[in-house]
């Protein structure tokens, strides 16, 4: 059999890379990708013996110290205590606009979502946003979103210490640079071609001539992936983990 790692593996580990250097990251509720890999980076950090990264995470029990929810979120992401939040949306653009409202013409939505909720104060104040999206199609990564719940940049003058950084999908890893502004493919998952990437993505992007592949997990960070952060994800996503747990049996580790 050959080694591999699990396409969610893959995305679990870079959400660990694109996290390196933070020390306190905030995680939805309905994020399990990303907390996971924010939990493989905590293990990791602890395996070197350095400062690990404090997760929190809402509506976790165990791996999160607010006790008064998003509330006390938002003071703390306001007074630049929060280096990293994660962001999703049924439409994103390629000027890294968010649309959690609806698709088609607002208020007439032909399609409804939760809402914006705090999207947009988290874009503003937290420093390394990562825009996350599982799925990568042309109905998620559209030129121009129907509705703005959370603005990728701001005009000349506006005070904005937080935005868009990567976006992170199940076929690629993109940069943002705001000064361009726009994306950047920095490499492609396994499986993926540039052709299937550009097909399924309504903006247009930078990228080298032949994109680099994301890099695969080492066998040490699988089995902490495997092991311990998949034991920890369980308390709060235990329908997420019982399905990686599916997903990977019988995947040898690599050797």
């Amino acid at each position: 059999m050959t080694a591999a790692a699990s396409p969610r593996e893959i995305l679990i580990c870079t959400v660990a890379r694109l996290l390196e250097g933070v020390r306190h990251v905030a995680v939805g509720a309905s994020s399990p990708i990303p907390a996971a890999g924010a939990m493989l980076l905590r293990a990791l950090e602890k395996e070197m013996g350095a400062p690990e990264v404090r997760i929190s995470i809402l509506g976790s029990v165990e791996h999160n110290f607010f006790t008064n929810g998003s509330a006390e979120l938002f003071d703390c992401a306001g007074q630049g205590r929060i280096d990293a939040f994660f962001l999703g949306g049924g439409q994103i653009d390629g000027q890294g606009n968010v649309n959690l409202v609806g698709a088609g013409g607002y208020p007439r939505s032909k399609v409804r979502w939760p809402g914006s909720f705090g999207s947009a104060y988290l874009y503003f104040v937290v420093p390394r946003v990562i825009l996350f999206r599982e799925e990568h199609s042309p109905r998620v990564f559209v030129e121009k979103v129907d509705f703005v719940s959370a603005p990728g940049l701001s005009p000349e003058g506006i005070h904005r210490t937080g935005g868009p950084r990567a976006l992170l999908t199940g076929m690629g890893l993109f940069s943002f640079d705001p000064a361009r502004p726009g994306f950047r493919l920095e490499s492609m998952h396994s499986g993926h071609s540039l052709e299937e990437i550009r097909a399924a993505t309504g903006f247009e992007f930078l990228h080298d001539p032949s994109p680099s592949v994301t890099p695969a997990p080492d066998r040490g960070t699988l089995e902490l992936l495997r092991g311990r952060v998949l034991d920890e994800l369980e308390e709060t996503y235990p329908g997420f983990a019982a399905n990686l747990r599916r997903d990977i049996a019988g995947v040898a580790l690599p050797s």
